[in-house]
């Protein structure tokens, strides 16, 4: 059912005394969230030394952590997130996220009135698992609105949801406009396959068994003919971006479960990117380098975007480029390019230098 709140109350603080919501998410570079389980003494002493070299830290609380160290996972978080020089907050170089537990879980409300008094000014973004609708959005978003206040924060945290249901996917849309917190969506293809009752047990990436076959070649249909594994998540992925974009809030690939295997994460991520996704989750450091990879434009494609930017002038007209028409929507796609690279550069001394190297003639 369609909300009846009024366009005008929708950026007013739902609590006295709470941040003013955000009129516009930031787009900040986040191409790698890397997991970490903050109750793992190992993966915890870590985190340190990787503040700068990847986008984004988050500490899970849901799946992955046993019941009986979910209290510990949870302190564990606090004591990193107080303990560790620049990260989170607005201008930290690596941002700091949490996935808390599911909203039907015990745990869940110990999570919010734990850590928003307590490190809610380091962290930028709570990630809601198993979001079915709007109303999941509003509940997190009021309780939010409360601890803030209490807690002082001048800034709001920022929710992200994960599309896990069918009934998720299916209410998509009114997911990404349920509050002016929402800053994304990722894809959780494992526990949306369980829930469509997909035949699949891999936590993300395709499957060899959906595939498309060509035609029998002169009718023979016992010769040989090409087969061509197809993409389990184009469908799903898709929507995601569509109703991201509706918002302007930013849609992301989940986890690729099997870490030994970085081609076929390579090749998931870049599916993912090409569709519209800024980022994807990593759930070992090597994913991290692939996604870094992935979801920063290459120097070949930010030098045609340039070209292009350079060519069409005022943006109107066409131009002919290397044998090929660039009009207004070519200049819209290639500015998406250059203002992403710009974005990286920001913060990523290595592209910095490669972006900078480029040059084009006006």
């Amino acid at each position: 059912m369609a909300s009846s709140k009024s366009p005008k109350d929708f950026f007013r603080p739902l609590a006295v005394g709470a941040p003013t919501p955000v009129a516009e998410i930031p787009a900040r570079p986040s191409r790698a969230i890397h997991f970490f389980d903050p109750s793992n003494p190992k993966m915890a002493a870590k985190v340190p030394d990787m503040v700068g070299t990847v986008d984004v830290l988050l500490g899970n609380l849901e799946d992955a952590v046993k019941a009986d160290n979910k209290e510990a996972a949870r302190n564990g978080l606090v004591e990193i997130a107080q303990a560790t020089a620049n990260i989170g907050g607005r201008s930290g170089p690596t941002q700091l996220w949490t996935r808390i537990n599911a909203l039907d879980s015990p745990w869940v409300l110990d999570d919010l009135t734990t850590l928003v008094p307590a490190i809610g000014d380091k962290l930028d973004v709570i990630m809601v698992p198993k979001v079915e609708g709007a109303e999941d959005i509003h509940y997190v978003d009021r309780i939010l609105a409360q601890l803030e206040a209490k807690a002082g924060l001048s800034e709001p945290i920022l929710v992200h949801a994960i599309l896990e249901t069918a009934r998720g996917v299916a209410n998509v849309e009114e997911i990404c406009g349920a509050s002016p917190r929402m800053q994304g969506l990722s894809l959780g293809p494992a526990d949306l396959a369980a829930d469509r009752r997909m035949k699949t047990t891999r936590v993300g990436g395709g499957h060899p068994g959906y595939l498309v076959r060509q035609d029998p070649v002169d009718g023979d249909i016992d010769g040989q003919r090409t087969s061509y594994q197809q993409d389990l998540w184009h469908y799903t992925v898709a929507r995601m971006v569509d109703a991201c974009a509706m918002h302007g809030i930013y849609p992301y690939y989940g986890p690729f479960g099997d870490i030994a295997d970085t081609v076929a994460c390579e090749d998931q991520f870049r599916n993912a990117f090409l569709l519209g996704c800024v980022g994807a989750w990593s759930l070992h450091p090597k994913q991290v380098a692939i996604a870094k990879k992935v979801f920063s434009p290459s120097v070949e494609d930010v030098t045609h975007a340039k070209r292009v930017v350079a060519a069409m002038g005022d943006g109107t007209g066409a131009v002919m480029l290397d044998g090929k028409m660039e009009d207004d929507a070519s200049l819209k796609q290639c500015l998406v390019m250059v203002e992403l690279a710009d974005r990286l550069a920001a913060i990523d001394p290595d592209l910095k230098a490669a972006y900078d190297a480029i040059e084009v003639d006006a």
